[in-house]
């Protein structure tokens, strides 16, 4: 005795190709009528706290795409990276090469096992803050990208207080982009838009090491 279930027809079953056609046109009709009116509801416009975290990959690679986006929509973007300023990393050569559109500075002598002086990266954090904030209050950037300011913030290089009241307070078209891991809740409440990377697969974890123009 069989006891398969049996297999109930496709609606779609037995209808020609211009049939299936006008249907999915139909369809297509339908669902651009419903987004348009959702789109007409959506009309304020604002600068936006954007947090990159997650353990995944990719974080500063999305934040990276954002400034290429921008810089092609003929904005000026400010990056200030806090942790890699001993990196030769393939978007900072990039970048110099857009000296009037892109302003890069990179902060800090490594992640904070590597220098293993906590004096020294609360220093290095501090100057890099002062940084970012003379960005963010100036008419001249349209976004800030400050890259791997979450890790500081994990381990309470910066006061994590100061950072949220000034992003509060920064110009009403400003857009920040904050990445790293272990982003704190407090800057996930102000945030606007909070991706949080998932890792699924690591090339790291089959022994293969950080690759040129993967990693950096």
């Amino acid at each position: 005795m069989n006891d398969a279930p049996a297999t109930r027809p496709k609606a779609t079953d037995g209808m020609s190709e211009e049939e299936l056609d006008a249907r999915h046109a139909e369809k297509m009709k339908k669902k651009k009528a419903a987004r348009d009116k959702i789109l007409a509801t959506k009309t304020i416009e604002k600068g936006l706290l954007i947090v990159h975290t997650g353990k995944g990959k990719g974080k500063s690679t999305a934040a990276f795409g954002l400034v290429f986006r921008a810089l092609g929509n003929g904005m000026k973007v400010g990056i200030v990276q806090f942790v890699k300023g001993k990196w030769e990393t393939g978007e900072r050569h990039a970048l110099e090469r857009f000296p009037g559109e892109v302003t890069i500075t990179a902060m800090g002598d490594g992640f904070t096992w590597e220098t293993q002086d906590r004096q020294r990266d609360i220093q290095a954090a501090r100057a890099a803050w002062e940084r970012a904030k003379a960005m963010i209050i100036d008419e001249e950037h349209d976004m800030v990208l400050l890259d791997e300011m979450n890790i500081v913030l994990r381990y309470d290089y910066l006061d994590i207080a100061e950072v949220v009241d000034f992003l509060k307070g920064r110009p009403d078209r400003k857009h920040v982009v904050v990445t790293g891991r272990n982003a704190k809740d407090e800057l996930i409440e102000l945030a606007d838009l909070v991706t949080e990377m998932e890792m699924v697969k690591h090339p790291f974890r089959a022994g293969v090491k950080a690759q040129k123009g993967i990693e950096f």
